[in-house]
Order: C-alpha cells, then structure tokens, then sequence
C-alpha cells in the first residue's frame, strides 16, 4: 500500500534543513541538505507506524490528547 504524505521543509538556522509530516504527529526530520533531511523524515515516518501497528497487533492502547 502506497499514501502520499505532506513534508514540509525549512532551512534551519543554525544551518541544515528540518522537515516535518503534518499529517503524522511527531514526525520530523533534519538533515545538512534537503535530501537528508527527506530521508531523515522517511524514517521517522516509518519507525512511527511501525509502532503504532505493533500496538494494534498487541492490543495496547494509547491516550490520545
């Protein structure tokens, strides 16, 4: 299963780029140039779900605020 997903990313100012999905609380990302940080938010995005399918499969639940 493929989704688009938004990324957003900034110059930082202490230098790099920061990214962040706003369609997935928590993801974000940084890097020294657009590319990683890209690939920084693609990890990040995947170690999320990952996570929340594990919690799916277990059975755990979490608070949402």
């Amino acid at each position: 299963m493929k989704a688009e997903l938004t990324a957003i990313i900034e110059t930082a100012k202490e230098g790099g780029y920061w990214a962040i999905c706003p369609e997935i609380p928590g993801a974000n990302g940084q890097g020294e140039t657009i590319e990683e940080a890209k690939e920084s938010l693609k990890m990040a995005i995947q170690l999320i779900l990952e996570d929340r399918l594990a919690d799916i499969r277990t059975g755990a639940t979490r608070r949402r605020y």
